[in-house]
């Protein structure tokens, strides 16, 4: 009986001595589970393409941009505006536009809706779309006649000060007047590159005090 005892205390011991081991060897097995589960339940949902729907809506606002010394470039408003990320425009119901160029010369502009890109450079204008550049003087003292530009669209480009439209649009100049189905005007060389069926009117223009005609 004595024997037996014995030989139950020694199994013990030697078990209590390899306890550590069998713990260890569980723990790294647990260990190991758990970095080959770890990726599976941790990972990232697969990121959804981004789809043509407003992130944010704005009522009768005005977005302002300026240059980098501080003034005023651009403002922009509308009576109901949406932003859609896939494209970073917003889109922009009754809108209404002004921008300053470097020389000073203001130009604004309205349609019954408008598209903004993301930073305000480039606007498109849809139905009963106007432009006009007001009458101004160079740096020199060179008088610039007053610009309009109308159509069912039209597109500025700010940077370049530059009016495209692939449709039918009318220019008005000064006094003169002129149709085109497609027009691309280029505000830095004065140069207004019209296509289609082109039409102008030319009127006189009045002689200066003293000024023989």
């Amino acid at each position: 009986m004595k024997s037996a005892w014995s030989l139950v205390r020694v199994g013990f011991d030697r078990a209590t001595m390899y306890l550590p081991l069998i713990l260890m060897a569980a723990l790294a097995l647990g260990t190991y589970w758990l970095v080959r589960s770890a990726p599976k339940l941790l990972e990232p949902a697969a990121k959804e393409a981004p789809t043509h729907e407003p992130d944010f809506f704005m009522r009768n606002f005005v977005v302002k941009n300026f240059l980098p010394n501080g003034e005023l470039s651009s403002e922009l408003f509308g009576k109901e505006g949406r932003h859609y990320p896939d494209t970073d425009t917003l889109e922009v119901d009754d809108v209404r536009w002004r921008a300053i160029s470097e020389e000073g010369l203001i130009t604004h502009g309205s349609a019954k809706r408008g598209l903004s890109n993301g930073d305000g450079s480039e606007i498109q204008l849809f139905g009963d779309a106007v432009i006009i550049r007001d009458a101004a003087k160079t740096p020199d003292g060179k008088p610039v006649p007053r610009l309009e530009f109308r159509g069912e669209f039209l597109h500025a480009f700010l940077d370049t000060e530059r009016v495209k439209s692939h449709k039918p649009v009318t220019l008005i100049r000064g006094t003169d007047q002129f149709t085109a189905n497609s027009m691309d005007y280029d505000s830095i060389t004065g140069i207004a590159n019209l296509q289609g069926r082109v039409h102008g009117v030319l009127m006189p223009r009045a002689a200066a005090p003293g000024e023989k005609r």
